[in-house]
């Protein structure tokens, strides 16, 4: 299996290059010689850590995943003062919905304590500002952002699909409703960022990302699971054709450049969960070609010399200088889900390569 096969060098590369057993947590760059690169503790890419290490302990059932979980999940425990819950709802989010998924793949019910930990503290972020919504930060409760509740309802909707509380299917739907009534433009369906940012109600319409539009795909697919609502995989197939069309560019089809730091994330996340959308819709054709042309840009052109580490830019190698893990991450879950549609005969061999 190509994709699988490229996917193990990718995961083999987070590995050998970036894990620090001195701290059970990743390096946040390479080169890092002796550690010297994490003067910033970047909770929120753990998390997606840990979502790259159950990508790949379901896709081969490998217990060296499953034995890297653990570390770092106690790593991050120790850094974040010895708990989970911090100041950022949209962090925490992350790290819940991580979690929850190393949860249902392992059965290690620590991994479910700190996902319901998480859980009853994000729910103290919704408040009456701007009519509702989950906040970005619990010092800057007026500002909220598509960040903020986007990956809430992916969290909640899969807390009641898997755990079976009513309640929180309830959360879901409130949140998905004050989102798409305040933040998803109604006659393209393209998601903006935040509103009220400066305290003036305003949206920030010109802030035009990848992960805005990833995390209200994943919210709409992750509901019409849990309830078989049909309008729900319609919103998301609408955000995704507009996404497409705003963001990939028109001649090569390529995402942006959303650069380093924590944008390098932003298309990691976007591909998941479009990926997700065509698990449920496997007839999305323009989903999966947008997919299969940045897997194969950023293999063929994207990906070091000699190594296995990715550009932010999926059209050019990465700088030689250095490689955050944010950026290896986004390469790792485009690869993982490319995996995952090549094992599920859902793209033709002719359009694997």
């Amino acid at each position: 299996m190509i994709w699988a096969n490229r996917a193990d060098q990718a995961q083999q590369a987070l590995e050998n290059l970036y894990w620090n057993p001195g701290i059970s947590m990743y390096d946040i760059e390479v080169p890092c010689p002796n550690g010297v690169c994490n003067t910033i503790f970047h909770y929120w890419w753990m998390a997606h850590a840990a979502d790259a290490l159950v990508d790949g302990l379901n896709r081969t059932g490998d217990r060296g995943y499953s034995e890297r979980l653990v570390q770092l999940h106690t790593g991050v425990r120790a850094k974040n003062g010895g708990s989970y819950p911090n100041l950022l709802y949209d962090d925490m989010e992350w790290m819940g919905i991580s979690w929850l998924r190393a949860y249902e793949s392992t059965g290690n019910a620590v991994f479910k304590e700190t996902v319901l930990e998480l859980w009853e503290d994000i729910k103290t972020g919704w408040n009456p500002a701007m009519g509702g919504g989950i906040a970005w930060h619990k010092e800057q409760l007026g500002y909220k952002n598509t960040p903020a509740n986007g990956p809430a309802i992916i969290l909640a909707a899969r807390l009641a699909r898997q755990l079976g509380d009513p309640d929180d299917l309830v959360w879901a739907e409130k949140i998905y409703v004050w989102l798409k009534n305040n933040l998803v433009d109604p006659e393209t369906g393209f998601v903006w960022d935040g509103m009220n940012r400066n305290g003036d109600g305003e949206i920030d319409k010109d802030w035009k990302f990848t992960y805005c539009q990833g995390v209200f795909i994943g919210a709409a697919v992750e509901l019409y699971r849990v309830t078989g609502d049909l309008s729900y995989l319609h919103d998301a197939s609408r955000t995704a054709k507009a996404a497409i069309a705003e963001l990939t560019d028109p001649v090569t089809g390529l995402l942006p450049d959303e650069e380093d730091g924590d944008g390098g994330l932003f298309k990691g996340i976007f591909v998941r969960y479009l990926a997700e959308l065509v698990a449920e819709k496997p007839d999305e054709k323009e989903a999966i070609e947008t997919l299969r042309i940045n897997a194969v840009s950023m293999w063929d052109r994207g990906r070091g010399e000699g190594n296995v580490l990715f550009s932010t830019d999926w059209s050019s190698k990465p700088s030689p200088d250095k490689v955050t893990l944010s950026a290896q991450l986004s390469g790792i879950f485009l690869l993982e889900r490319m995996a995952v549609i090549e094992k599920g005969h859902k793209i033709a061999e002719s359009m694997i390569g």
